[in-house]
């Protein structure tokens, strides 16, 4: 019975794999197979986590049921112990029971940590193989650091697949990681990605870089690793089953970038428009990181958002006339021998809701904020004649930015004198989960306010100027706009523009609002762990290769309490 066992699990080959492993936790078996039940038909590769449950081996026979049930379905046993990373507090000897008993069950992998196989005796290890297929693994916690050395002790003990697991710390991480399972997966079947918010690129990418699977949460608030994403995300939002070696890369570059909807919104154009592009958020916390990144990814293109917006200026080869003027770029394209062109759709973004409600020449606007949206906006409206006057929280700043525009600096304590046709709100105050406002509710004289931040939908801004029946222009159309003309320039596609805004829409529209400033906090889930990071004007540009493109703090609590998810274990 052995040999057959042996035989069917050593031939567990990448061609019979999908491409996303699913990990399946619960409080006991019947959660577990519960869950598994409601997964299986569209995820067929699980992983069950047996250093959840209290007694795993206990548990075992009830878990056989759904095996027996469902042999199209391949699951990984995994019971991690938790000097490892994991929740079980047996020995590596009691570990390897389980494993062995979950193998004579009818699982057909089974993941043990190099630093159990260490300890354990070569035979023992050497029967677990001849049993079921063994995913030897690792987990660095804090780094990526070390791989060839770490994989070099790795190859000591036979393994079906060496999965490799660290943190990334820096977008760079994640192309050491890809540039170490390129060199090893044409001799050995590889698993490796990484962990935290700025490890996406791994884990969609790895997989055309030889990552035989990758893993995801089955849902939002199930995740087993920081930067964990789910596996709809990774099949809908990513389409990580078509990834290939001709898979262009885009992405959006900020800091912070896990509130942005953009990779909701560009996937959803990629496929309409059947390209084959995947775009990924990107966390960059310098510069110097990101520019590293672009050449050995490698990146096609990139939408710039806060706070690179002026930085990533000095970097380009070239640039249009808009981006020459304003001194701000939100978008990069890359060209085939490795040169950045930038673009501003900023301006188109702001401009075009704004004409579509009223004639901007002698239109009075004033706008809160100096960045580089806020550059956009004043020299945009300026260009069209607008009387624009700018504030922001730093006075140097501001004056600097109505100086240079020809525009005129209001100071603070003046913006409750005066009334205007539009305020535009060029801050960050009100994202995500900051419930600040750049601006007091008596200071709201406008026909109408424009809010850039889109998500939440309802900043506190916004309902402000609601309560004083003020027609408020939500940020969803400038981000919308913007997009569009970033997709035509990398594309040159027109944009599925009502197919962007719709899925941006439905993704608004399940973010939970925040709650009232004098709503109390929930009290704090006991269980819950450290989880996963929560989350256009015409001017022409040659681009080498492509002809001529034209361009155009703490957080706050949730309004209820939900149940405390399991205490989650690091993958």
């Amino acid at each position: 019975m052995h040999v057959s066992t042996t035989v069917f699990a050593s031939r567990i080959q990448r061609f019979r794999l999908p491409r996303v492993c699913v990990a399946v936790v619960g409080e006991d078996a019947s959660n577990i197979v519960d869950r598994a039940e409601s997964l299986v038909r569209d995820n067929p590769f699980l992983e069950f986590r047996l250093d959840y449950l209290a007694q795993p081996a206990v548990a075992l026979p009830k878990l056989k049921h759904f095996l027996d049930l469902h042999p199209e379905a391949t699951v990984i046993a995994t019971c991690r112990r938790a000097v490892n990373g994991g929740k079980f507090k047996g020995s590596a000897a009691a570990q390897l029971d389980i494993l062995t008993r979950a193998a004579a069950l009818g699982f057909q992998l089974v993941d043990i940590e190099l630093q159990s196989a260490e300890i354990l005796k070569p035979a023992e290890l050497a029967q677990l193989k001849d049993r079921v297929g063994v995913i030897l693994s690792f987990h660095d916690f804090k780094a990526t650091k070390k791989l060839e050395d770490t994989f070099a002790e790795m190859k000591r003990y036979p393994a079906d697949f060496y999965k490799v697991v660290s943190t990334a710390t820096s977008l760079y991480d994640n192309v050491q990681m890809m540039k170490f399972l390129q060199a090893h997966s044409a001799q050995h079947e590889m698993v490796g990605l990484c962990m935290g918010e700025q490890g996406i690129i791994s884990r969609v990418l790895g997989v055309r870089a030889g990552s035989v699977f990758t893993f995801a949460a089955a849902t939002r608030g199930e995740e087993t690793a920081p930067g964990q994403v789910t596996a709809s995300e990774l099949r809908d939002t990513y389409r990580i089953e078509m990834v290939d070696a001709a898979t262009q890369v885009y992405g959006v570059v900020g800091d912070p970038v896990g509130h942005s909807l953009s990779p909701v919104m560009m996937n959803a154009a990629f496929r309409r428009e059947t390209v084959n592009a995947v775009f990924l958020a990107l966390h960059a916390k310098t510069m110097k990181d990101l520019m590293a990144c672009i050449p050995d990814i490698p990146i096609r293109g990139l939408s710039i958002t806060m706070p690179y917006k002026q930085d990533i200026v000095e970097m380009l080869s070239n640039s249009d006339a808009l981006t020459r003027q304003i001194g701000s770029c939100n978008t990069v394209v890359r060209s085939q021998d490795g040169k950045l062109y930038g673009f501003n759709t900023d301006v188109a973004g702001i401009v075009v809701p704004l004409e579509q409600r009223m004639t901007l020449q002698g239109a009075k606007v004033l706008v809160v904020g100096a960045g580089g949206v806020a550059r956009s906006a004043v020299f945009g409206l300026k260009n069209k004649g607008a009387e624009v006057y700018v504030t922001n929280r730093t006075p140097e700043k501001g004056q600097a930015l109505a100086r240079q525009a020809k525009a005129k600096y209001l100071k603070r304590a003046d913006v409750a004198k005066m009334s205007f046709d539009v305020i535009i709100n060029a801050t960050p105050l009100g994202m995500g989960t900051n419930r600040q406002s750049p601006l007091e509710e008596k200071e709201l004289n406008t026909k109408f306010l424009f809010d850039l931040v889109y998500v939440p939908a309802e900043t506190k801004l916004v309902k402000m100027a609601r309560a004083k029946n003020i027609t408020v222009i939500p940020g969803l159309e400038v981000f919308v706009q913007q997009g569009a003309r970033q997709f035509e320039i990398w594309t040159g596609k027109p944009a599925p523009i009502a197919e962007m805004s719709f899925v941006v829409t439905k993704a608004l529209e399940r973010l939970e609002p925040l709650p009232a400033e004098d709503e109390p906090a929930p009290p704090k889930p006991q269980a819950a762990e450290k989880s996963a990071p929560k989350p256009p004007a015409k001017v022409a540009v040659k681009v080498a290769g492509k002809g001529t493109a034209k361009p155009q703090a703490k957080q706050a609590p949730k309004k209820a309490a939900k149940k405390a998810p399991k205490k989650l274990v690091k993958r």
